[in-house]
C-alpha cells in the first residue's frame, strides 16, 4: 500500500490522502487527534471537508473516505455492491492500521456501516447511524430522489431550503454537473435493485455487538423516521435521538446539533484510546 499526501482540504486541519488499490486509488480526508473515526458519507457531498467533519475533529481523529466511484476515488471494478463496499472498508481499517475505530455512517452511509457492524463485530468500537438507508419497510418507503427535478431535491432534502447552499452554491458549471452525474451513477450502482435497501439486513441487526446511536432529523422526507426506530429497536442496547428542525440533510443543514449528538456519544463509549493508524 502505498499513501500520496496531496495538497490540504478545505479546512486548515485536514489533508487529503489518497490511498493505492488494484485499478485505481481511494481518496480520504483526515483531520483532528485522539480515537478514530470512519466516516462514511451519504449519497451526496463526497469529496469535501465540512463543518461537521470539523466539529468531530475536536475531539476526535476524523477519516472520512470517498466510497469507490464517488468524489476523489476511482471506480474500483471490484466493489460492485453494498456486499463489496463492506469488505472494501474491512480491508480500509485493517491497511490504515484502526483499532476498533468509531464508525459513522449518515444515510447510505449508515447503510453500509449498519452491514459492516453485522459483518465483522469485532472491527468496531461504537456504531453511529444518521437517518440509516438500508430497511425494507414498504408501510414506509423512501423517497425516490433519481425521480426528482433539483428544485424538488431540495426540497426533500432541507427542511429549510435556505441552507442548501453549503450543498448547492450558485449555477452549477459543467465540472459540477458531471461530479454530480458520476456520484449519482455510483449511487445508483449500489443501491438500485433492490432500491437502497437489503431485505435480509433486518434480522441480521441482533449481531451488532457495538454500543450504538440511532439519530434522526424529525422532518425527514427522504427515509422517514421510522427506519431509524426500526434500527434502534433490532439492535441490542440502541439508543434512539431525533433532533428537531432539519431534513435529511442532516450534517449540512444542521452540522453542530449532529456533531455534538455524535461526540457525546462517542466520548461516552470512547474507554480506552487506540493508537490510532499506521502511517
Amino acid at each position: 500500500m502505498t499513501i500520496d499526501a496531496a495538497e490540504p482540504g478545505s479546512s486548515a486541519s485536514a489533508v487529503e490522502e489518497h490511498l493505492e488499490y488494484p485499478g485505481g486509488r481511494v481518496h480520504l480526508f483526515r483531520g483532528g487527534e485522539g480515537a478514530p473515526v470512519l466516516f462514511l458519507h451519504a449519497a451526496g457531498g463526497a469529496g469535501r471537508w465540512y463543518e461537521f467533519h470539523e466539529a468531530l475533529a475536536g475531539r476526535f481523529q476524523v477519516i472520512a473516505p470517498d466510497h469507490p466511484g464517488f468524489g476523489g476515488s476511482d471506480t474500483l471494478d471490484d466493489v460492485e455492491g453494498v456486499d463489496d463496499l463492506v469488505f472494501h472498508y474491512v480491508d480500509l481499517i485493517e491497511r490504515l492500521g484502526l483499532e476498533r475505530p468509531h464508525v459513522v455512517g449518515a444515510s447510505f452511509g449508515g447503510w453500509v456501516a449498519a452491514e459492516l457492524a453485522v459483518a465483522r463485530p469485532d472491527l468496531i468500537g461504537s456504531l453511529v447511524l444518521l437517518s440509516p438507508a438500508g430497511l425494507r419497510l414498504p408501510e414506509h418507503p423512501v423517497e425516490d430522489l433519481f425521480l426528482m427535478t433539483p428544485d424538488q431535491v431540495v426540497t426533500a432534502l432541507f427542511n429549510d431550503p435556505a441552507k442548501a447552499s453549503v450543498l448547492f452554491s450558485g449555477e452549477p458549471d459543467i465540472d459540477d454537473i458531471l461530479a454530480a452525474y458520476r456520484d449519482m451513477t455510483a449511487f445508483a450502482r449500489y443501491s438500485w435493485a433492490p432500491f437502497l435497501s437489503n431485505p435480509k439486513l433486518e434480522r441480521r441487526l441482533h449481531r451488532v455487538t457495538a454500543p450504538t446511536l440511532v439519530a434522526c432529523p424529525a422532518e425527514d422526507r427522504v427515509i422517514p423516521v421510522a427506519h431509524g426506530r426500526r434500527y434502534a429497536e433490532r439492535i441490542p442496547g440502541a439508543e434512539f435521538s431525533l433532533i428537531d428542525d432539519c431534513g435529511h440533510a442532516m450534517y449540512f443543514e444542521r452540522p453542530a446539533a449532529f456533531a455534538d449528538a455524535v461526540t457525546e456519544f462517542l466520548t461516552t463509549n470512547t474507554a480506552v484510546e487506540p493508537s490510532g493508524v499506521s502511517r
